[in-house]
């Protein structure tokens, strides 16, 4: 492309340099050619004028009074009748210039100039315009390369851009060249590169939240399962751990779902009218005989027969995730409170654990955010959860710790359309 610039920029230089190079050199011989006659004929109408007055004042018409009156480069005859011709200058070899003229008195003068100086004119000012269409020549591919070089390197530029988001490497480059076509292009593939950055990201972080949020279910149906096995024995309380352990699967079902609605659309929820108690009993019943395998207890003490809006999986695995931080970082027994604020209804999970470190404080909510060598993503993913049902997560006390679900007890109403008035 460069190439083809330079090349069609000079092509078109060199023509208009030939048509109107040629036009010029032909005006300016015809100039030259014109004024060299018409300086010639001046000099002869000036020497005649000359010998009249001499002629008039009765002084001699010889070569020794006239031979400073004529240019070194011209040569001149004089005639008067009755004297000898008179001649001035050198005779010029060639091809001459000539112009005569005769006075009042029968006097006349013929100059004559070499054409040879003429063309010797003529010729400088051909170098001269060559020179030139030299010079314009040289600007013409200097401003040719720089052109080719300011529309060509925003393109390999450009080129590289799009080859980089192919290649998965969505950061834009906020690079502008000066060129409105080419910043357009430069726009696009920057908005591009946005929209390309935030889907890479929503992806990894689906990824990541769904490895970390069924994690717990996982965890909680193997247990079942080894509860199952341990009970084999027991046909009725096979049944029993098989039936909490389909429930599980279910709800593990329902968390896969929301993690892929939530990528989708955050703002997409499915909230419904549930009650809250019978989803803590579940989590209560699901974590108990972990918390047994570790000589700790899990108890739900507050408000009962509370009703909540939201998403009964989301807000189990919301409780899920603070049961097993719970179980991982914290110490003692864990309790489960429940109450009512205004019209919404409050989960609270605290144990007796040294807490939240006094370093971190609400940045615990924030992803790779972690005190004891997690992945610090547990909380991150359950606030959105929560706030994706109209709901809240928060951190009411760091010693000992106080998490904190706060859910609506009422589903309001949409607003009212306006009426149209037609």
């Amino acid at each position: 492309m460069r190439r083809r610039l330079i090349t069609s920029t000079l092509a078109v230089v060199l023509v208009v340099i030939a048509v109107f190079g040629l036009s010029l050199v032909i005006v300016e011989s015809r100039t030259i050619e014109s004024s060299a006659r018409d300086g010639v004929e001046s000099e002869a109408v000036r020497l005649v004028g000359i010998v009249e007055n001499r002629l008039l004042a009765g002084e001699s018409v010889d070569e020794k009074g006239l031979d400073r009156q004529i240019s070194a480069d011209r040569y001149a005859v004089v005639r008067v009748p009755g004297h000898p011709v008179v001649t001035l200058g050198d005779k010029p070899k060639g091809k001459v210039i000539s112009s005569g003229e005769h006075g009042d008195h029968g006097e006349s003068v013929q100059v004559e100039e070499a054409r040879s100086k003429v063309s010797q004119e003529i010729g400088r000012t051909l170098l001269v315009i060559l020179a030139v269409a030299l010079l314009a020549v040289l600007a013409a591919v200097a401003l040719a390369v720089l052109q080719a070089r300011r529309l060509s390197s925003p393109l390999t530029d450009l080129a590289g851009t799009a080859e980089r988001l192919g290649s998965g490497d969505p950061r834009p480059r906020h690079r502008r060249y000066g060129v409105p076509e080419l910043d357009r292009i430069a726009d696009v593939l920057d908005a591009s590169a946005d929209r390309i950055g935030r889907m890479l990201t929503a992806e990894r972080r689906l990824a990541a939240d769904a490895s970390h949020q069924l994690r717990t279910p996982l965890t909680a149906l193997s247990m079942r399962l080894e509860e199952i096995v341990a009970t084999a024995d027991d046909e009725d309380a096979v049944k029993e751990e098989a039936t909490i352990a389909l429930g599980q699967v279910e709800r593990l079902t329902d968390v896969v779902q929301r993690l892929l609605t939530n990528a989708r659309d955050p703002r997409s929820g499915s909230a419904v009218d549930f009650d809250l108690d019978e989803v803590i009993k579940q989590q209560v019943e699901e974590w108990r005989p972990a918390y047994q395998n570790e000589g700790r207890a899990i108890v739900r003490t507050g408000t009962p027969a509370l009703r909540a809006v939201g998403t009964p999986g989301a807000v189990a695995q919301v409780l899920a995730t603070l049961i097993e931080n719970a179980l991982m970082h914290g110490a003692g027994t864990v309790g489960l409170r429940t109450r009512v604020t205004g019209n919404q209804a409050v989960v609270e999970v605290t144990d007796d654990g040294p807490g939240v470190p006094p370093d971190l404080g609400a940045r615990v909510f924030e992803r790779t955010v972690s005190g004891r060598n997690s992945t610090g993503l547990g909380l991150a993913v359950a606030r959105d959860l929560a706030e994706a049902d109209g709901g809240r997560l928060e951190l009411l006390q760091q010693r000992p710790p106080v998490f904190a679900l706060f859910l609506s007890r009422e589903i309001l109403p949409p607003p009212p359309r306006e009426k149209v008035v037609s």
